[in-house]
C-alpha cells in the first residue's frame, strides 16, 4: 500500500501552508509535549478541556483529538460533549484510548465515545484488543503486554464493521481501514523511553485529519512522520532527555520533498 503514502509531501506543505487548528483534550503528562509537536510539524494546537466551552471551541477547530490519559469525571463530560459536537459539526476526530482494559471505568468511557463515531482510533495493540473485545486481558497500566501482531486481525475486522480507521503502534506500526492496510516500519526502540510519544502520534494524526479527506491516508502520513522524525532524532541524540528535543527539530526540519518512510512489506 505504498500509494498510501504518496501524498505525503504534498499533505505537508497544506498543512504547514493551511495551519490548522487542532483541539486536543488530552492528559495532563502529555500536553506539553503533544502541543510543541503539533507546533514543530506546522500545525496550531489548542489545549481545551472545560465542558462550559469544548462544544463551541469544537466548532472552530479543523479538527479534534480525544486522549483518556489521565481521567476524571470533569474531563469525561468535556470529552463527551467535544465528541457529539464534532459529530454533529462534522468536524473529524481522532481517539486514544489510553489504558483502555485496565479498568471498566476507562473501557466504559471509551465505549461512550466511540458511539460519536471518530474517524481515527489510535492505540497499543493491547489497548485496540481490548477495545475491540477480542481479549479479557488489559494492558499494563498504559503499556502493552500484546504484540502488533496479535491486534492486527482482530483490528482490520473491527475497522470494516465499525467503518473506522484504526492505528496500532508499535516496533512496526499498523493502519487499517479493513480493506487497506499499510504497516510502518520507521521510528527507533529508544522512543518507548519518552512519556507520551504514543500520544504524540495521535496528535500529529489529529493534524493531518485536517486537512486530508481521506482518514485512512491521514492516519498513515501521522504516524509516517512520527517514525521518520524519531528515528532521524534518534539518530543525533544520546539518550532520552535529548531525543525529546532533537524530535521536536525533526519535525521542524522535515522536507515535503524528501519524505520516504519505510513501508513493511
Amino acid at each position: 500500500m505504498t500509494e498510501s503514502l504518496a501524498g505525503l509531501g504534498p499533505a505537508l506543505t497544506r498543512l504547514r501552508a493551511g495551519v490548522p487548528l487542532v483541539h486536543n483534550i488530552t492528559n495532563y503528562v502529555v500536553m506539553n509535549n503533544t502541543a510543541n509537536a503539533l507546533l514543530a510539524l506546522g500545525a496550531s494546537p489548542a489545549m481545551v478541556h472545560a465542558p462550559d466551552e469544548v462544544e463551541d471551541f469544537v466548532r472552530l477547530s479543523s479538527a479534534l483529538v480525544v486522549n483518556l490519559g489521565t481521567l476524571s469525571q470533569p474531563w469525561v463530560e468535556a470529552m463527551k460533549l467535544a465528541a457529539e459536537a464534532a459529530q454533529a459539526a462534522e468536524v473529524p476526530w481522532v481517539l486514544d484510548p489510553v489504558g483502555v482494559g485496565a479498568t471498566p471505568f476507562r473501557t466504559r468511557v471509551a465505549a461512550e465515545l466511540l458511539e460519536c463515531r471518530p474517524a481515527v482510533v489510535r492505540g497499543n495493540a493491547s489497548e485496540i484488543l481490548a477495545l475491540v473485545g477480542a481479549t479479557t486481558d488489559g494492558p499494563k497500566g498504559v503499556d502493552a503486554t500484546a504484540a502488533v501482531e496479535d491486534a492486527t486481525v482482530a483490528a482490520q475486522a473491527w475497522a470494516r464493521a465499525a467503518e473506522t480507521v484504526v492505528v496500532i503502534s508499535g516496533a512496526t506500526d499498523v493502519i487499517t481501514d479493513g480493506t487497506r492496510t499499510v504497516k510502518l516500519g520507521d521510528g527507533d526502540p529508544m522512543m518507548t523511553r519518552v512519556t507520551g510519544m504514543g500520544c504524540t502520534a495521535t496528535a500529529l494524526v489529529g493534524a493531518f485529519l485536517a486537512i486530508e479527506a481521506d482518514p485512512f491516508r491521514a492516519a498513515a502520513y501521522g504516524m509516517a512522520v512520527l517514525g521518520l522524525a524519531g528515528r532521524r532524532a534518534a539518530g543525533r541524540a544520546p539518550g532520552p532527555g535529548s531525543l525529546q528535543g532533537a524530535l521536536l527539530d525533526a519535525l521542524y526540519a522535515l522536507d515535503p520533498a524528501d519524505l520516504l518512510p519505510s513501508v513493511v512489506a
